[in-house]
């Protein structure tokens, strides 16, 4: 019963997780992504930006020759080719970063954990760690805005070389942990049933 619900799982983790390399009865328990509120917050920077260059742009087009901003015409359509080129350099910047911020994922599944990591648009990774290998599961906040805006860090550490994984800007993640935890706690019990039975 148990092998049948775990084949079950493995076919519908296949299906919709095409991507991922699943080992026969493995399946993909949770998928962990960065948390929403650092693009939201982003765009509504760029939302900001775009207001500020508006009336930037509005104000150099009403400039007279003797105002404040005293500008020829030419100096004009000069500074707004100016205000726009800057503009469109926040918006793409923006947009490859939300790219890159977005393209960070880690899944765990019932036998590992599968971290994508993307730093650059050109530069990305992919770390596998077997559960069993996993010492702790740890959350950590670092600074007052991490704290207003409920992100962190989660750290897996593992045995022997003692190496830390992180996957940062995650929604406080309490169930996850536990559940992770749980998973690890499950894979080596029976990694141990399985030595013991040979």
């Amino acid at each position: 019963m148990k092998s049948d619900l775990a084949k079950l799982r493995h076919a519908r983790s296949k299906k919709d997780f095409p991507d991922i390399s699943l080992e026969e009865n493995e399946y993909v328990v949770l998928k962990i992504k960065r948390s929403s509120i650092i693009p939201i917050l982003a765009w509504l920077g760029v939302v900001l930006a775009a207001v500020f260059f508006i009336a930037l742009n509005i104000m150099i087009s009403r400039s007279s020759t003797d105002g404040m901003f005293a500008m020829n015409a030419a100096s004009r359509g000069f500074f707004s080719v100016i205000i726009d080129i800057v503009f469109g350099v926040v918006l793409i910047c923006t947009l490859v970063s939300m790219h890159v911020y977005s393209n960070n994922k880690l899944f765990v599944t019932n036998k590992r954990i599968i971290q994508r990591s993307q730093s650059t648009l050109f530069a990305s990774s992919t770390n596998i760690i077997d559960l069993v290998s996993i010492e702790d599961v740890s959350f950590k906040q670092s600074g007052l805005l991490e704290h207003i805006l409920k992100v962190g860090t989660l750290r897996m550490s593992t045995i022997g070389e003692e190496t830390t994984y992180t996957f940062k800007y995650v929604d406080t993640p309490i169930d996850e942990l536990e559940t992770i935890t749980h998973l690890v706690h499950v894979e080596k019990q029976e990694k141990d049933e399985r030595i013991n039975r040979h």
